[in-house]
Formats: structure tokens, C-alpha cells, sequence
């Protein structure tokens, strides 16, 4: 039976922890109304403690060594707001779950990394490893797989699952800003890292969110696989009016299936029809769509990242501790989830849209026609457009579906060519 006082402490002072430490304060007894519990922070960490910061707090709840707060014996809940997959995130998490205390954290990288061993620490201690903030921001979606559709088997999840990389798309298209012009307004709106946003362009956050996704959704272990992963770094104004013109958007999704009993996780580029559902969400909004039997289609939409969707997830997860539900990490126990097999990420077959960048010469189309038919590969559109103030082109193909490793050897061999400019624009047609 949970207590009528509950003392927390949060690791981590930055824009979600700062949001967080005001969104519990603020709702004391909105918490106690719905709960029946009282909840006090007793203790706070963070790395620079004379930072500057938009809420005043005692002096003595700082504790300078974190790793304290989640051994002290008069601590009964540990938010891990750092966000790093190893270390001292790791190290936080780990001790507070071995000393019977109840985890909350919006870190998709421990998770998706870690996840399996710490939740299995959760259940031999007893207390709940709560990460919703993790995939989605704001919208409850890991909930909803385990709660609200526990029952249903799902077959097929896809998703806009990063928010800086859905506004740079989508701004793109609406201002016909370059790349680079477009993720500096990210960078200065605090939709991207001001210093280093890799870890957003290249697919590895939404790869992260679709290891925990897969899972949860499919009640297995966290897959190490290496997956199919591209990000948007390489995607220029030109594909995006192209795409246009084609009757499509570009849209940065991550997917996780199940073909033939195996798991199929990928996160890249793709050209989805304007009136599908999922070209449709524009700006920092996430999307997720769960494909399961008997339930059919589910979508979720909502913001996905910044201080205001996460602490609402991380709210969420509080109250559900202070409920008394003391509940599996990932859906179910353990020793029940199963090991991973893998689907052949080179047997994968779609239709691909390729822009090649080339010298504008004589007898380059007819080497790139027999590049495509040295791998069988089928063209189904050909646009050329010359730049004949520069004497080049930018020649744009669209595919017939073919596996996915004759395209890969296709534009290692294609970028061999002299006249090929640089290495061709790829992108997998959902």
C-alpha cells in the first residue's frame, strides 16, 4: 500500500527537470486529490548548482554527489532527468532500483540500451522503472501498449517519433529554405541542439525510441540488430519540390515490424503520399500509428519533446506510482519476454527515389541505364534537370520495388563514375 507522504528527488535541473520541479510544487494538491498522497522533494541534483534558474529552492535539498539521493533510506521516488546511456545515468538508475526505490526518467538512451537489465532489477526489488517520457513526449503511448491494448497482438508500428527532424522537413517545404538555413532556426527556436544535433539528424533518437517500441509492442528483449538507419542531413530543397511534384512528402519515420516472426526495425527518409495520414503532421508534432488484431488501426498524435510534454509524461508516471501500481517495465515479466529473431534488412524489397548528381556530358545516361540493369533494377519515372550555367544535372529516378541490397551495391557503384558528382540522394518510398 503506497504511503500518504512520498519524498522524491530529482537528478537533473535543465528545462525538463526545472519543469518538472514547478509542475509538482504547483500541483501538490491536484496530486493529493487524485492520489491520496502527499508529495515533498527532498532532494535535487544537478551539475552547476549557481546556474541561474526560474524557481527558487532550500539549500540544503542540493546534494552535490546525485548517487546519495538514491541511497538515501528516506527517498521513496528518483526521477533521472541527465539523459546519457551510461555512467552516471546508468549508475543513478541502478542504485536507486537495488536500494527499493521507484524509478521515473525520460532517458530513451539508458533505456533502449540498459533497459532489459534494469527492469529486471525493477521486478526483483519490487518498484516500478517508469520511462513514458521516453518515446513521444507528451502523448501516452507506451501506456496505451500496455494498458489500454494488452490484449490486442500488434503487428506493425510506425512513427513520426523526432520533432526536430519533422519541423526541418516540414519547414523546408512551406519556406523553401535550404537545409542548413532551416536547422539554424531549429537551433534558435530550442528545437535543436545549439552545438551538436546529430544525435537527432541521423536517425539514432528515433532509433533508440523504436528499440524501446519493439519490446514493448511485441514482448520481446531489446534488439541489438543492426538496423536500416538514415537521416535527413543529406536531404536538399530539390527533393523536397520534387516530392511535391511527385505528390509526395518527405517524412523521417520509424518503423517496427513483424514479417514472418521476425523483427524488422528501421528508421529513414521516406516519400509518403500526401493524402496518407502521417504526410499530414507538420512542425515538432509526433505521430504513431499501432497496426493490431482485434483493434485494428490506433493513432496518436501530439507533441513530442520539449519541457512542457515531458513533464506531463513524467506526471503521468508519478501518479500512476503513487496509485500503487506496481507494474512490469516493458508489459510483462522478464523471463517471459522473448529473444529477438532478426528479418534480413538486405532482403527488405521496396521502391526507392534516387537523385544522382552528375557532369552534364555525353554517354552518361546510357552508363547509369546499365548500372540499373547490371542489378535488375526497374525504372519506373526519369526526370533530367540540367544546370547548364554550372554543366550539370541532377537526373531523378524513380523504381520499380527491388531488394534492398541491389540498391546499395546500384549507388556504391554509381558513385565510382567520374561524371557522378557526389554520392546519390536515396529515399524508400513508404
Amino acid at each position: 500500500m503506497i504511503k500518504k507522504n512520498i519524498n522524491v528527488g530529482i537528478i537533473g535541473l535543465g528545462h525538463i527537470g526545472g519543469r518538472l520541479y514547478k509542475e509538482i510544487i504547483s500541483k501538490k494538491s491536484d496530486i493529493e486529490l487524485k492520489t491520496g498522497s502527499k508529495v515533498n522533494i527532498v532532494a535535487i541534483s544537478a551539475k552547476n548548482y549557481k546556474k541561474k534558474r526560474s524557481f527558487k529552492f532550500k539549500k540544503n535539498l542540493f546534494y552535490k554527489n546525485p548517487i546519495l539521493i538514491s541511497k538515501n533510506p528516506k527517498i521513496d521516488i528518483v526521477f533521472e532527468l541527465i539523459g546519457l546511456s551510461d555512467g552516471i545515468s546508468k549508475k543513478i538508475i541502478e542504485t536507486a532500483l537495488k536500494n527499493k526505490k521507484h524509478v521515473i526518467t525520460a532517458n530513451k538512451a539508458v533505456i533502449a540500451k540498459h533497459g532489459d537489465y534494469l527492469s529486471l532489477l525493477a521486478e526483483k526489488n519490487n518498484v516500478n522503472l517508469e520511462f513514458e517520457a521516453a518515446v513521444g513526449g507528451g502523448i501516452p503511448v507506451l501506456r496505451t501498449i500496455k494498458d489500454g491494448l494488452s490484449t490486442n497482438k500488434i503487428s506493425k508500428v510506425v512513427g513520426i517519433l523526432n520533432g526536430t527532424c519533422n519541423y526541418i522537413l516540414s519547414e523546408m517545404e512551406t519556406s523553401k529554405d535550404s537545409f542548413k538555413t532551416v536547422l539554424k532556426k531549429a537551433q534558435s527556436l530550442g528545437y535543436a541542439e545549439p552545438r551538436d544535433p546529430k544525435y537527432d539528424l541521423n536517425g539514432l533518437d528515433s532509433l533508440a525510441k523504436v528499440r524501446i517500441l519493439s519490446a514493448i509492442a511485441f514482448n520481446k528483449k531489446i534488439s541489438r540488430n543492426k538496423c536500416l538507419m538514415d537521416g535527413i542531413e543529406n536531404i536538399e530543397i530539390k527533393d523536397i519540390e520534387m516530392a511535391s511534384k511527385l505528390n509526395f512528402r518527405i517524412k523521417l519515420l520509424g518503423i517496427t515490424e513483424i514479417i514472418n516472426n521476425k523483427l524488422f526495425e528501421r528508421v529513414h527518409p521516406c516519400l509518403v503520399k500526401k493524402n496518407n495520414y502521417i504526410a499530414n503532421i507538420n512542425g515538432v508534432m509526433n505521430a504513431i500509428i499501432l497496426e493490431g488484431k482485434p483493434v485494428g488501426q490506433t493513432i496518436l498524435q501530439g507533441e513530442g519533446a520539449g519541457p512542457g510534454p515531458t513533464s506531463s509524461a513524467l506526471m503521468s508516471d508519478l501518479l500512476s506510482i503513487l496509485r500503487g501500481n506496481i507494474k512490469y517495465s516493458f508489459g510483462s515479466p522478464y523471463k517471459k519476454r522473448k529473444k529477438t529473431s532478426y528479418y534480413d534488412n538486405n532482403k527488405y524489397s521496396n521502391s526507392f527515389y534516387l537523385r544522382i548528381d552528375v557532369k552534364d556530358k555525353p554517354g552518361v545516361m546510357s552508363t547509369i541505364a546499365k548500372n540499373f540493369a547490371k542489378y535488375n533494377i526497374s525504372i519506373k519515372n526519369l526526370i533530367q534537370n540540367p544546370d547548364k550555367k554550372n554543366n550539370k544535372a541532377s537526373i531523378i529516378i524513380v523504381t520499380h520495388k527491388n531488394i534492398e541490397k541491389n540498391y546499395k551495391n546500384l549507388i556504391l557503384n554509381l558513385y565510382k563514375n567520374k561524371f557522378v558528382i557526389k554520392k546519390p540522394t536515396f529515399i524508400r518510398i513508404e
